[in-house]
């Protein structure tokens, strides 16, 4: 007979097991298909220039393009704002089912500025990025074995390259576009459904057949009448001063047998799969067997102590005690700056529950890498909502500690990490303006991230604070000294910056893995989907966070020193700085940026990413030394 438990722990597993599984049919459950019937128009959009040369987006109108006769812009989401999009409509129009061969654009003439904004942008790296139902833009490239193709989004601008026999160096436009729309048809109704949108670059120097005329201008170089089509960049484009620049391109429809519901596999294939899914087990296989010796070590000292302090009978048994029993009358005294710890943990307890709450949408497919900006979105909005769970958090440990001024408490909690986050963020986005990029926030997102703020998140702050208040006070377990027990002198060992930075390695070690498949994402634009991953490891950095912090507590407080609040904080949180280390060697091996203002941006982010963990991580450390702490002073007899 199966009992209701077992149905649970059955139900677990089975969500376990899916969400660790590889990504296939990823869409956002609710939305529906397009279907398109042979004929109807399929509207190309435009997105922004990237380049992660310098990690500055453009938008697409900022060179010298071709344009439709009005620019309209879409609407975009906080979170695509928040990364620089930008979503217009273009002059490409296809219709479904209709091949185009050799179709022009427009012709360009390139004034002095025009010539050099391409070639900074051809220098930088830059790709451009379009849209096709929903689907971005790819290049397939042949992998090294040559057995399977990778995807690389977006085209570049252009290319460098030397004439033979010549050692000056040119630069060159890719001008012509050969698209391929893969379509998966519907037997039944005959319609079709877009499965993929792929793209082969040319740079061809046109040449006119007769006279120009517009559009409908035959061509010498492209000629679909005599057969004679862009197969290769032999005789490419150079971008020069004063001279004209002839847009064109082909489109071909193929059938694909992939259906619609599993389209975005193709784009979320990595190039070293294996390697990701043998690290990530690597390392959670490591850190269990880590945390399972802990445990049991913790388990079999602390039983051993606790029966023996129970069995002190005799007056001149308890003089002659030591260890962590000594230290019971201090041990829940009240730490210096305890105003700042009590901040600290309520953000801390802000961050878990957005953590926590996202990565459950996300790996219930909802915030898939088909729903741009929707990750972003989601978190700000979910850690605004959270402000509840902040100021509840604050005001009790505050109220634990004899505070008695909860207003105080609050506008800390509610202003001090957003406060500290929002300039940092304004400073980096005064830069981005600075270089004219796509990515600067506009007046009107700030404003709307200002109002969340002010408008829903402080209030909750308050709402929370309020109601932790007027709760009783957490009572001690044991009551404190008047009088501070004086600590006896530590060994090398436990000095509280050597076990502070030791505490912080384990930690780190857990999701170091798994970092850099998230920098990678970031950083190099490529799509992070495995969140069944990330949540696993996201639930081994609890574990190891609150095993590390209890064991180095309980061996504190075994050598008599009873300040184990802050260090408590500390040994967690410093896992931040390794985080931030890391981030420093990646952007040395890993990254290619050579300006000042994309290094000064990558270390910005990094060191508000690197903030944030140390809050995480530390209020985690903090909470489970707490629950070990009352844990152990309660179990034992106190005369």
């Amino acid at each position: 007979m199966r009992t209701p438990a077992m149905l649970r722990w059955a139900a677990a597993l089975a969500v376990l097991l899916a969400v660790a599984a590889p990504a296939a049919g990823f869409y956002l459950p609710g939305v529906a298909p397009n279907d398109f019937a042979k004929g109807d128009p399929l509207p190309v959009k435009v997105n922004k220039l990237t380049s992660i040369k310098t990690q500055l987006p453009y938008t697409y109108y900022s060179l010298p393009f071709c344009k439709p006769d009005t620019i309209i812009d879409s609407t975009e989401n906080l979170g695509e704002v928040l990364r620089g999009d930008r979503i217009e409509n273009s002059p490409y129009v296809f219709k479904m089912g209709e091949p185009k061969m050799c179709q022009i654009v427009c012709k360009a003439k390139i004034g002095e500025k025009e010539a050099k904004e391409l070639k900074e942008k051809i220098e930088d790296e830059y790709r451009v990025n379009m849209i096709l139902d929903n689907l971005p833009l790819v290049v397939p490239v042949t992998r090294q074995d040559k057995n399977s193709i990778a995807y690389q989004g977006g085209y570049h601008v252009g290319l460098k390259g030397l004439y033979s026999g010549t050692k000056d160096e040119k630069y060159f436009i890719h001008n012509h576009l050969l698209f391929t729309v893969k379509y998966h048809r519907d037997d039944n109704s005959g319609l079709s459904r877009i499965v993929g949108f792929e793209v082969n670059p040319h740079s061809i120097k046109h040449q006119v057949d007769d006279k120009w005329n517009g559009v409908d201008t035959r061509l010498s170089t492209c000629d679909p009448h005599a057969s004679k089509f862009v197969t290769n960049s032999d005789n490419p484009q150079e971008v020069e001063t004063d001279k004209e620049i002839i847009f064109t391109y082909d489109v071909r429809f193929e059938e694909s047998e992939i259906k619609w519901a599993s389209r975005w596999d193709t784009y979320l294939l990595m190039t070293d799969d294996q390697i990701h899914w043998f690290s990530i087990v690597n390392s959670l296989m490591i850190v269990l067997f880590l945390s399972g010796m802990v445990a049991m070590i913790m388990l079999r000292t602390l039983y051993r102590d606790i029966s023996r302090y129970n069995q002190l009978e005799t007056q001149e048994e308890a003089q002659e005690e030591t260890g962590w029993k000594l230290v019971h009358g201090d041990v829940f005294r009240p730490p210096t700056y305890s105003d700042l710890l009590c901040v600290y943990v309520g953000t801390g307890v802000q961050f878990f529950g957005m953590l926590l709450v996202t990565m459950i949408f996300a790996v219930l497919g909802f915030l898939s890498p088909s729903n741009r900006g929707g990750l972003m979105t989601a978190m700000l909005l979910v850690w605004v909502l959270m402000g509840l769970l902040a100021g509840y958090s604050s005001s009790r440990l505050y109220k634990m500690f004899k505070g008695s001024e909860w207003k105080k408490i609050t506008l800390k909690t509610a202003f001090l990490f957003p406060g500290v986050a929002f300039v940092i963020f304004f400073i980096l986005n005064a830069l981005i303006w600075g270089e004219k990029s796509s990515g600067a926030v506009p007046f009107t997102t700030m404003f709307a991230l200002v109002l969340l703020w002010f408008g829903i998140s402080v209030p909750l702050v308050f709402v929370g604070s309020y109601l932790g208040f007027k709760k009783p006070a957490m009572e001690a377990p044991v009551k404190t000294n008047k009088i501070p027990r004086q600590i006896p002198e530590q060994a090398w060992y436990m000095n509280p910056l050597f076990t502070i930075l030791i505490g912080g390695v384990l930690p780190f070690g857990a999701v170091f893995i798994e970092l850099f498949f998230i920098l990678t994402s970031i950083w190099l634009h490529q799509f992070y989907y495995i969140f069944g991953f990330l949540f696993l490891v996201f639930v081994i950095l609890i574990i190891t966070c609150a095993e590390i912090t209890i064991v180095l507590c309980y061996f504190q407080l075994c050598s008599e020193d009873y300040m184990w609040w802050w260090r408590s904080y500390l040994t967690s949180g410093s896992s931040a700085l390794y985080l931030f280390l890391y981030a420093a060697f990646y952007f040395f091996t890993k990254l290619q940026i050579t300006k000042l203002v994309s290094g000064i941006l990558y270390f910005g982010y990094m060191l508000l990413a690197s903030y944030a963990f140390f809050v995480l991580t530390g209020t985690i450390g903090f909470c489970a030394c707490f629950w070990f702490t009352r844990l152990i002073y309660s179990s034992v007899k106190i005369d």
